[in-house]
């Protein structure tokens, strides 16, 4: 037998391609199991004939050898068809594939009815074949077999009737009648066939069509970056997102349901699930989860949606319409939403950057410009000169914001990680922190230790310069003793630094360099936000300063992070606010010789 297209195929339902070849086998398969149903009953009706035969042969001794013939070799060609074409539907079409099968069958029919000895009559056998190319076939193949029983019928009849073997119009009336009512089988066994499968098409087209939803929704949810909880009535947990699985200190592997109230520290989101539910509409909240073996709260914003599901059942009933809410929520991770916030504020920033140096740059230079030929010719009146002394104050203030802000600009759009040049560290700290200390008049204190020897870091010389200006004016500005050397103290190394420095990485190869000031400790709420951009605690500051140089610092691998130490002065161990930058390390083959001699201070 050919494999070949199934009836339901051709139904108006429209398949997409992939679910049509998806359908295909769950599709077949109950027209497949029919098929070797019928198959089956066609071996036992054989065996039945076979059984009949002896039968009649022991009750009334008679018999006929064609008869035997006949039912043998219809037995034959019945386990033979059985065993080689049980699993692969025929065409639905006329053709020659079902041949073997009806033709067989009607064939053998009427020549059991020919060649029978007695009164038995098996013309209601005829009725299988029709039944079978109605519900396999299709409607050409039922007409076909159907017109093919008919002009047999009449052919037997006729044969009967010049052979004196029946009453004439009788027979003639009876086999009309019996023929049409195959007809009128055909068409309805036809008609209730094509509704089954297009039902069934429909039901298994809906099913795919549900199934593949089911895997997108799955998809989207799964590598959503907010956490998502589905979560029933009595606190049950249905379905949970790897995010939301995170967000709950649980493995992405956990398996689904679970409860909120397994665990103490998620009290708070059954809170606002309970809350939700009992208000019936969606709530917003904001929450933090400690759990005992975390260091900190895992804060987060809580969204809550209700949604009423049907489930309907197969009986009918007064529960054949059943629904229940569930309770969707969105977890949202405070500090990714912070994140985002800053982004945001860097991305507007950057796009002012480019009005700042027209709007407000040129017009500062002209101002300051006009301040100083004011300030000339008002030399002898000492009111307007402290006036114009304020004037220029604040327009040097105002430059070097809008200088910050563009230095801002500049750092961003070089973001991506450089290779840097090979620098020897100690040469460039002793040579950054003297020009820095003659910049004021009297010159400023400051105390080197450098201990990176023959060290060489991979940064660039003028950004590095940026860096360790920016801390040293910092701790210059919060220092408690600007006349004492020790309260303001550089200091350079390669390793780790005796282990006084949390996570600083232990290889040999590590250098790093610290700014250290006595100056007084940092509120907690400074310290969380102290290399953010526009934040400071002093009015006069924009709030640049750090972030430009943590910027800087990991464009070339470099970080930088604050920690609360105490150094070695006069005075004993005082604790003060350190600033340390790790370097990567480079090769001192690719240093060039410095231009500056080493300056001991």
């Amino acid at each position: 037998m050919v494999n070949s297209a199934s009836p339901w195929q051709h139904t108006a339902i429209p398949l997409d391609a992939a679910i049509s070849r998806r359908a295909d086998a769950s599709l077949n398969a109950p027209f497949v199991r029919l098929w070797q149903a019928f198959l089956s009953g066609r071996v036992l009706l054989a065996l039945a004939l076979v059984l009949l035969q002896t039968l009649n042969l022991q009750l009334q001794n008679i018999s006929s050898p064609l008869a035997w013939l006949i039912c043998f070799t219809y037995l034959t060609l019945t386990v033979v068809l059985r065993l080689a074409a049980g699993r692969h539907l025929p065409a639905p079409r006329a053709a020659l594939q079902w041949l073997p099968v009806i033709g067989v069958d009607i064939a053998a029919i009427f020549l059991l009815q020919i060649f029978q000895v007695g009164s038995l009559n098996y013309t209601a056998l005829l009725a299988i074949p029709v039944l079978i190319s109605s519900a396999l076939g299709g409607l050409m193949l039922a007409f076909g077999t159907t017109a093919c029983i008919t002009l047999l019928t009449l052919a037997y009849t006729f044969w009967q009737y010049h052979g004196g073997l029946n009453d004439g119009a009788q027979s003639y009336y009876q086999a009309a009648f019996s023929c049409a009512g195959y007809f009128c089988v055909a068409y309805l066994t036809h008609e209730l066939a094509k509704r089954v499968r297009r039902e069934r098409s429909q039901a298994l087209f809906n099913r795919l069509r549900t199934q593949t939803q089911e895997q997108v929704n799955s998809l989207v949810i799964n590598h959503f970056s907010d956490g998502v909880l589905v979560v029933d009535s009595s606190l049950q947990v249905l379905q949970a997102n790897p995010a939301a699985l995170q967000l709950l200190g649980l493995p992405i592997d956990h398996p689904q349901p679970f409860s909120l109230q397994a665990h103490s520290w998620w009290e708070p989101l059954a809170h606002s699930t309970q809350a939700s539910f009992a208000h019936a509409r969606p709530l917003s909240a904001t929450i933090h989860l400690q759990a005992h073996e975390r260091r900190g709260a895992t804060g987060m914003h809580v969204r809550t949606r209700i949604t009423e599901v049907s489930a309907p059942y197969l009986d009918e009933g007064p529960q054949a319409q059943a629904s229940h809410s569930l309770c969707v929520m969105f977890l949202h991770d405070l500090r990714e939403m912070e994140a985002q916030l800053r982004t945001e504020k860097l991305a507007s920033m950057g796009r002012m950057s480019a009005a700042v140096a027209h709007e407000i740059r040129n017009p500062l230079a002209a101002i300051t410009q006009a301040n100083a030929l004011l300030a000339e010719d008002l030399a002898s009146q000492p009111g307007p000169q402290q006036l114009c002394r304020i004037v220029g104050q604040n327009a040097d203030r105002l430059a070097r914001i809008a200088e910050e802000i563009l230095n801002l600009a500049r750092v961003q759009q070089g973001a991506e990680t450089h290779q840097g040049q090979s620098l020897p560290l100690d040469t460039l700290l002793a040579q950054i922190s003297h020009e820095w200390r003659i910049q004021a008049a009297p010159p400023r204190q400051l105390l080197l230790r450098l201990n990176a020897t023959a060290r060489h870091i991979l940064f660039d010389e003028e950004h590095l310069r940026r860096v360790l200006i920016n801390l040293l004016d910092n701790a210059q500005r919060h220092r408690s003793h600007a006349g004492d050397e020790a309260g303001l103290q550089l200091i350079s190394g390669h390793g780790p630094l005796n282990g006084q420095i949390q996570g600083l990485a232990p290889q040999d190869d590590t250098c790093w360099f610290m700014v250290w000031s006595d100056g007084a400790p940092l509120e907690s709420s400074v310290e969380r936000h102290l290399f953010e951009p526009f934040f400071s605690s002093q009015s006069r500051s924009s709030g640049l300063g750090l972030y430009i140089c943590r910027e800087l610092c990991q464009r070339y691998d470099a970080s930088i992070s604050y920690q609360r130490l105490a150094r070695n002065t006069p005075q004993g161990d005082v604790n003060g606010n350190a600033f340390i930058v790790t370097l990567r390390s480079g090769p001192s083959s690719l240093a060039s010789h410095s231009l500056f001699d080493s300056i001991m201070v």
